[in-house]
């Protein structure tokens, strides 16, 4: 391929709303251009970093021996009323009506389809097990899309379902998904790791969540450096404390605080450390006929995990200031649970707690020296409802953990049966009797590994592509092209050569200065360049520079292809 037969677009600066590094330099590198919120055109270079990854994935899920097909991005809506889904999902379903007034979907995820389409065509277990696959777009109708493609309305992604007559087979395909993601995932030349998930809207019993590590990622990871757990912070268990509370010998005080509402602020008032203190929080509980009050209760340095407290209580949302003033009387920043007489669940931490401090409700005030089973009850419920910190132990027992950030993009979920017993999804055994089909759905984010890769690597200069990924492996750059003939025979030779051998260059042939040449491929991400000058063809020698290279290299012009495919096999 030669530069002035393709379309380089860079620019110089990014467009104001570019809001984090990949959507900047995706941007700047001309990968993608803005049509509206959340949706992006892919121009031809961008298309070619989005194509490698989607082979990448492709040539990974055939050899795992999943089956390719392609369902329609438009779903009727009938099909998410039967699996129960369509009410649920929310506003990120789009949802609009044909001519005839029949409502249809654009698909944010495929279930619903393609269970359609197996209990249709699956009839026997002979027919089993199943794993089919599709690369296609999908819309999510984000109410605040934002960094580019890494969360925007519409992308690509790689989803699976498999189908099995058991739930030993589904866990067999399970693994097998886990290992193939690990190939996959390494052959695109990423950083990332494994970790156990929450099931979240999909459902089922047993997820994990692949994630590029990377200091500006959206989720929160725990891991044991001595052992092989990890998971992500909304899953990780915080470890109940050993024991039982001491026992308070202090006495119980109202004290003034005023203007006090924070944990930390009533703590450095009080002279007294942050973890004696107990937050109150309000929230609501759906329950049938209405909701119920409820007071969590955490120590004050930690933070509360909606979704543990959600397997706790069930569906809930915050409790607003007039629902808060009816139940205790005072507004929030001062509300505890002495005195309370309707229904507390307390975090493992505060289980064990004495002499503390909480809200009086009363406000500008708090009481010291509180004590379960003296001042106020034993909670109700006890269960483990924070997010874990470093250095709590590890769940497995093996050290203490660590965090880190880290970008989704892949998904692995054991669905069972919630799909196939809403659908009707079906087979019949040996004997001829009918049962429900287990299954397995496995998701890859394609559009979003592109933003992640950039995200865990690039410097001051662009972008620095895996070399699997990289739009173009090499960067051949003659010096003056258009007017040496020395120049231009050799480097149109080497462009020839490399692309004999199989190695993906492009030759710049534009009537560019050398530093904007440089610039360029420096801000794509090329991963290996090679300079072709008059002084370095009379010496036999052509100029080579990695990406991350801080100095160049001189290299026999008769062996710079060989070099390359050495650099390229490392």
């Amino acid at each position: 391929m030669r530069a002035s037969q393709f379309f380089v677009a860079t620019l110089k600066e990014a467009p104001s709303d570019a809001e984090i590094v990949s959507h900047k330099l995706m941007l700047r590198a001309g990968l993608i251009r803005r049509l509206a919120g959340g949706i992006y055109t892919w121009m031809p270079m961008g298309l070619r970093v989005l194509r490698k990854v989607e082979n990448v994935v492709r040539e990974e899920m055939d050899r795992a021996g999943a089956i390719e097909l392609l369902m329609p991005a438009v779903q009727p809506f009938e099909l998410w009323e039967e699996s129960g889904r369509g009410p649920k999902y929310g506003p990120e379903l789009l949802r609009f009506k044909d001519r005839h007034q029949r409502e249809f979907v654009i698909g944010p995820t495929h279930e619903e389809v393609i269970t359609d389409v197996v209990r249709r065509e699956v009839k026997s277990y002979r027919q089993l097990p199943r794993h089919f696959y599709q690369i296609q777009t999908k819309f999510r109708d984000e109410i605040r899309p934002r960094f580019g493609v890494m969360r925007g309305r519409e992308f690509l992604m790689k989803d699976g379902y498999s189908f099995h007559t058991c739930y030993a087979d589904l866990e067999r395909e399970y693994r097998n998904m886990y290992e193939t993601y690990t190939r996959i995932f390494t052959r695109l030349g990423l950083k990332f790791r494994a970790v156990a998930a929450d099931t979240g809207a999909i459902g089922g019993t047993g997820s994990h969540e692949f994630h590029v590590l990377a200091d500006s990622g959206e989720d929160a990871i725990a891991f044991c450096p001595a052992s092989g757990y990890a998971a992500n912070v909304e899953l990780a268990e915080a470890v109940a404390p050993s024991g039982v509370g001491a026992g308070g010998t202090a006495t119980m005080e109202k004290k003034a605080t005023p203007g006090k509402t924070k944990c930390e602020d009533v703590a450095a008032f009080l002279g007294l450390p942050l973890t004696q203190t107990v937050k109150a929080i309000a929230v609501m509980a759906e329950k049938a006929g209405g909701s119920e009050f409820v007071l969590l209760l955490l120590r004050g340095d930690h933070d509360l995990n909606e979704i543990k407290a959600q397997k706790v209580i069930g569906e809930f949302r915050f409790a607003r200031d007039d629902e808060i003033i009816a139940a205790l009387g005072c507004k929030a920043g001062y509300i505890g649970a002495v005195g309370f007489a309707g229904r507390v669940v307390a975090d493992r931490s505060v289980a064990v707690m004495s002499d503390c401090v909480c809200g009086a409700n009363e406000e500008g005030y708090h009481l010291t020296g509180v004590n379960f089973g003296r001042d106020l009850p034993q909670p109700g419920t006890v269960a483990d409802i924070r997010n874990v910190v470093a250095g709590d132990p590890s769940p497995d027992g093996a050290g203490v953990l660590e965090l880190c950030r880290g970008i989704e993009v892949g998904h692995i979920f054991q669905l069972r049966t919630k799909y196939a017993e809403a659908l009707k999804c079906t087979f019949l055994d040996e004997q001829g009797k009918d049962h429900v089909m287990e299954m397995g759905c496995y998701g890859i984010g394609v559009s979003r590994i592109v933003g992640a890769a950039i995200e865990q690597s690039h410097d001051v200069r662009g972008i620095i592509f895996p070399a699997g990924i990289a739009p173009f492996a090499v960067a051949v750059v003659p010096m003056n092209f258009a007017k040496s003939e020395t120049v231009r025979a050799a480097a149109t030779a080497l462009h020839a050569e490399l692309l004999a051998a199989g190695i993906d260059a492009i030759l710049d042939d534009r009537d560019e200065r050398p530093g904007s040449m440089f610039a360029d491929w420096e801000l794509i991400g090329i991963p290996h360049r090679v300079v072709v000058g008059e002084r370095g063809l009379k010496e036999g020698k052509l100029e080579y520079k990695g990406r991350s290279d801080s100095e160049a290299t001189m290299v026999a012009t008769g062996e710079m292809s060989a070099f390359l495919k050495q650099k390229l096999c490392g």
